[in-house]
């Protein structure tokens, strides 16, 4: 079992938990890993450096990390200050090594910026955990709606493209990813894109943001519609990266699962929002200071609904840490997965340690 501890990855056979423990104090969330890897793998839209501060020392970074050295990059890493400096004055490859683009699923999003600078890029489907279906078919339908061939042969896929030419893309469903790997791959192309029900999570304003300080034009971001005019080359940046709203948002689910007190530092109460309401209306206590949120466990909890989707939607990375908690309130819950059609599975564990779930195709009902 992977375990993190301060700013190192270790690992351990086995967990024990001892529970009837109020969890309390205070905790610096950490930068969003979400927004993290897509800044880092847009630093291939640049010849000059790209430096990250605050990036989470986590596995998955150090994988986008070894993926990038493998392009061609420099990346020099500093844990101490949790900083990230990344140059790619020349990209060697537009092959990434099977072993690493598969070693997370972020790795998926390299390919707008290698298409945009590059003109190709041949890649195996990425891992990741497993959680249900997560296609790239809208990525790859927007990139030929830009302009680039894409060739498939199992799980093998190769992109070529002269230039990515401006076009409107309409989106299946608002996916972050494809939202993010379309954007970035716009900047450098001929002409105005414009991204169709994009996704408007978060870290992508963030991403887009960044773009822009890079000297991208961008529009309409944290709207379902964003406009891009490419440009011809992109500059270097310096940029902090956001707080995890999904760290966050677990502190504050264990703060209030446990009957205790836990205030959380370094968050942005409007990405908060979707969670907190819903432990509002379950009978937690909340309050909000500048960049600090402070989490009470309610006396009793109280049954509530919950239905995941994009953002501002309730988020589908907290649904699991949520179901604990409703399994420990009054009354019947009701909880819709609509993002991941395969992860309730972790329910059956629950039930095993004596919780009420019934779970249905679309959704896990919970009962106390």
């Amino acid at each position: 079992v992977p375990v993190q501890s301060g700013s190192t990855i270790r690992s351990a056979r086995v967990l024990r938990v001892r529970g009837h423990r109020p969890l309390r104090g205070e905790v610096t969330i950490s930068g969003a890993k979400n927004a993290a890897l897509k800044a880092l793998a847009a630093t291939l839209l640049t010849s000059e450096e790209v430096v990250l501060d605050n990036v989470p020392m986590i596995a998955d970074v150090l994988s986008m990390a070894d993926l990038l050295r493998s392009l061609g990059a420099v990346v020099e890493i500093d844990r101490k200050r949790e900083r990230v400096s990344v140059r790619v004055e020349r990209i060697e490859r537009t092959d990434p090594p099977p072993e690493l683009f598969k070693a997370t699923r972020a790795s998926v999003v390299v390919t707008g910026p290698m298409l945009a600078r590059e003109g190709q890029i041949s890649f195996s489907l990425p891992g990741g955990d497993q959680i249900g279906k997560r296609p790239i078919d809208m990525h790859l339908r927007g990139f030929q709606r830009m302009g680039a061939l894409v060739a498939r042969e199992g799980t093998e896929i190769r992109a070529t493209a002269n230039r990515l030419q401006g076009a409107r893309i309409y989106m299946d469903y608002p996916s972050h990813t494809g939202t993010e790997a379309l954007l970035m791959a716009s900047t450098l192309a001929a002409g105005t894109t414009t991204i169709v029900n994009a996704s408007a999570e978060p870290e992508i304003v963030w991403l887009g943001n960044m773009l822009i300080r890079m000297g991208a034009r961008i529009s309409g971001l944290g709207s379902p519609i964003i406009t891009v005019e490419g440009v011809e080359r992109l500059h270097g940046v310096s940029e902090v990266v956001i707080p995890d709203r999904l760290e966050a948002g677990t502190f504050a689910l264990a703060a209030a699962i446990t009957g205790g007190e836990v205030e959380l530092i370094g968050v942005r109460e409007p990405h908060m929002l979707p969670l907190t309401e819903k432990l509002l209306e379950a009978g937690a206590d909340i309050w909000h200071r500048d960049n600090r949120m402070l989490v009470r466990a309610g006396r009793d909890l109280q049954a509530v609904d919950i239905q995941t989707l994009p953002f501002p939607g309730f988020p589908t990375d907290l649904q699991a840490a949520f179901v604990p908690l409703l399994t420990q309130a009054h009354g019947i819950s009701v909880v819709h997965e609509r993002v991941y059609e395969d992860r309730l599975r972790y329910t059956d564990d629950l039930v095993r340690m004596g919780a009420d779930i019934r779970v249905a195709r679309f959704g896990a009902n919970g009962e106390f």
